[in-house]
């Protein structure tokens, strides 16, 4: 077992570094099993309770609405307090939040379990800091990978364990102990992990932002990059407000719609005065040359990590339906066909992050990228008179640029700034889940073949952008330590 290798990392070598790794993947799977647990249990839940469509469509909005803005509060929390304790902290109210949409006794509470327990989603954010304090530079992208590919199938594994469970434990209201299950493993491993982890390997620094409420930025063009960059977090959930409002679900009134609407102008302008209050230094004196980043990376991997992330949560939702109308096939053939698309990440996303390692993190980012808008454009021809092999071959091949492009995102990520990994890696999260719903909404308004040739063209727009403007990361990173005294760490 010892043997057992991944790239240069030996899985099951000792190392605590490993161990760190091996706890922090387990929680994020944890998460996610606890974020997806109502999905494969909807049809049960619908029963219980007489559900319409149009509320089982609510529940589905709400579980994600939250975890955008989830992921940017959870990202300066972690840079601020350390991944041990938000991992655990994060698994145990979830766990209770859990508890109480399993015995809900009416839709509204229903509702409101599912909206808050949305904030679990951005459980990921907090393994990214942790992996990126435990591994070298050089390490760091296979270990990202594989804490993301070995996390992200927990919500495979609530799919397939999840209705024999409830079954097993009661029939129709069996989903109840499912979940209620799921909700108690949450809390034993929150506690579990607290007591086995810590933030960084002994003897290391852990480095914290000067101030929290917004990003540091260290230039003047940077401020108002960052303040544009906000916007779009904002606007997705005005979609979602949109999606529920009377225009189309019709489960909030027209004028709670645009109590909604106001809300999020209002927050919008909270954040911007966030980002002038913490970084209003910028334009009086410049930052000096070695403490400066370049925010356009972040941009850059944003738009990444919208364009892959975000189009393969849209994609697992419409391929199942696509290959049951097109080729005819059972409820049954055609469900595992349109998972097969992100069950690859399992190996395909570490696959991006070791090869980030080993080739360069800006080339394998082109690469993933311009295989996605390949991918995707095949995609667009899956048809009948191709025969059901092409299609098959089509999403399979996509799929593997499409979850390593997710991969080589996070590989780059904390080569960035160290004491702002977390927030960048809620930023590009969030970004992630964005992505999701304009992709979904564009779903909902074209065929599905113009989907996937405006999915092709935005991967194109995302190679052009990263082509242009991202760096790849070198050198030396500058950080304060505890007494004022300045340490370099090596990027390279």
């Amino acid at each position: 077992m010892a043997r057992l290798r991944i790239g240069s990392l030996a899985l099951f070598g000792g190392e605590p570094k490993i161990r760190t790794l091996h706890l922090t993947w387990a929680a994020f799977f944890v998460s996610f099993i606890v974020w997806f647990n109502h999905a494969p249990l909807m049809a049960a839940i619908q029963e219980t309770f007489s559900l319409s469509k149009q509320e089982v469509a609510a529940l589905l909005i709400l579980n994600v609405a939250l975890t955008i803005p989830a992921r940017i509060v959870v990202g300066m929390l972690v840079d601020k307090l350390g991944p041990r304790l938000m991992y655990a902290s994060l698994l145990a109210i979830s766990g209770l939040l859990c508890l109480w949409f399993a015995f809900a006794d009416s839709y509204a509470t229903l509702a409101i379990s599912r909206f808050l327990l949305g904030f679990v989603g951005a459980g990921f954010v907090v393994g990214i800091r942790m992996i990126g304090e435990w591994f070298p530079a050089k390490e760091t992208g296979l270990a990202q990978g594989i804490y993301a590919g070995f996390g992200n199938f927990g919500s495979a594994a609530a799919g397939i364990t999840l209705p024999t469970l409830a079954l097993w434990l009661g029939g129709v209201e069996g989903w109840r102990s499912a979940i209620a299950i799921t909700g108690a493993i949450a809390i034993v491993y929150g506690a579990i992990y607290y007591l086995s982890v810590s933030d960084t390997p002994k003897g290391s620094t852990y480095f914290k932002p000067k101030r929290m409420g917004a990003m540091e930025v260290t230039s003047r063009s940077d401020f108002f990059l960052y303040a544009l960059m906000q916007a779009p977090l904002v606007l997705a959930l005005g979609v979602l407000a949109w999606k529920l409002g009377p225009a189309n679900l019709n489960l909030l009134s027209g004028e709670a719609t645009w109590v909604a609407y106001l809300g999020l102008a209002a927050y919008y302008v909270q954040q911007v005065w966030d980002t002038w209050r913490i970084n209003r230094s910028v334009f009086s004196a410049p930052v000096p040359e070695i403490h400066r980043y370049k925010f356009r990376q972040v941009a850059v991997l944003d738009l990444a990590y919208l364009i892959t992330f975000g189009s393969e949560l849209a994609v697992v939702s419409l391929l199942p339906l696509f290959f049951k109308d097109t080729f005819g096939l059972s409820l049954t053939a055609a469900g595992l066909l349109g998972a097969s698309f992100g069950a690859t990440t399992f190996f395909a996303r570490p696959m991006g992050g070791w090869l980030s390692d080993r080739y360069g993190r800006r080339n394998v980012l082109l690469v993933c990228l311009a295989g996605t808008a390949a991918g995707y454009l095949a995609m667009s021809r899956m048809a009948p008179d191709l025969g059901i092999a092409y299609a098959v071959a089509a999403t399979f091949v996509c799929s593997l640029f499409v979850n390593a492009g997710n991969g080589a995102v996070y590989a780059m990520l904390p080569m960035i700034k160290r004491r702002l990994t977390g927030q960048i890696a809620g930023m590009v999260g969030a970004y992630g889940n964005v992505g999701g719903v304009l992709f979904l909404t564009l779903y909902s308004f074209v065929p599905v073949e113009t989907f996937f040739v405006v999915a092709a063209a935005s991967a194109f727009a995302g190679l052009l952008t990263a082509f242009f403007f991202i760096e790849e990361p070198a050198g030396h990173i500058a950080e304060y330590m505890p007494d004022g005294t300045v340490t370099m760490i090596e990027v390279t």
